[in-house]
């Protein structure tokens, strides 16, 4: 499954994306925001493999956000699939990604979510600091339901991004 806007696509991840997966992860400008993980390649790969099980069961899926050149650029995660809502993170951009490509993937993921699979909510968290993350979502038109001492919570609903899908039609295909 491959999803594609103007400058990006989307493709599910494979075993031989775990070096890439781990050079992010391991990234201290990416990953202050992100759970840790070991240097271990072989590790990785075994979660790809397990991960892989759930992608099969419609329980998860793992994207590679990749140039149209095929340029590996980053990665996004949709998960905590339940009571026709899904949650979305691990979004990774590098420095490879291109200036649009925050809000292309963001409008691929809602259009994976919302359109292709049909749920009909999405929730997520963002840890408090992650500055950044939190007014970009929020332009997005999530809004926030509650906090703990470390997330902030929010969820999205398909005719909350209507304006933006409408505002930034040009980036889709």
């Amino acid at each position: 499954m491959i999803l594609q806007s103007k400058t990006v696509k989307l493709r599910l991840v494979n075993e031989s994306d775990a070096s890439f997966i781990l050079s992010l992860r391991l990234n201290e400008n990416y990953n202050k925001f992100l759970s840790s993980v070991n240097n271990d390649i072989e590790k990785q790969k075994v979660w790809i493999r397990n991960y892989k099980q759930k992608e099969n069961n419609n329980e998860e899926f793992y994207f590679i956000i990749e140039t149209l050149d095929g340029i590996p650029c980053g990665t996004v995660r949709i998960y905590d699939i339940h009571n026709n809502s899904f949650s979305w993170g691990s979004w990774i951009l590098n420095e490879s990604k291109t200036r649009t490509a925050a809000i292309e993937s963001a409008l691929l993921v809602y259009i994976f979510g919302f359109d292709i699979k049909g749920y009909s909510r999405c929730h997520f968290e963002v840890m408090k600091g992650n500055e950044k993350v939190i007014s970009f979502h929020e332009k997005f038109n999530a809004k926030r339901t509650h906090e703990d001492d470390i997330h902030y919570f929010y969820e999205v609903f398909p005719s909350d991004i209507l304006d933006i899908k409408n505002k930034f039609q040009n980036f889709i295909k």
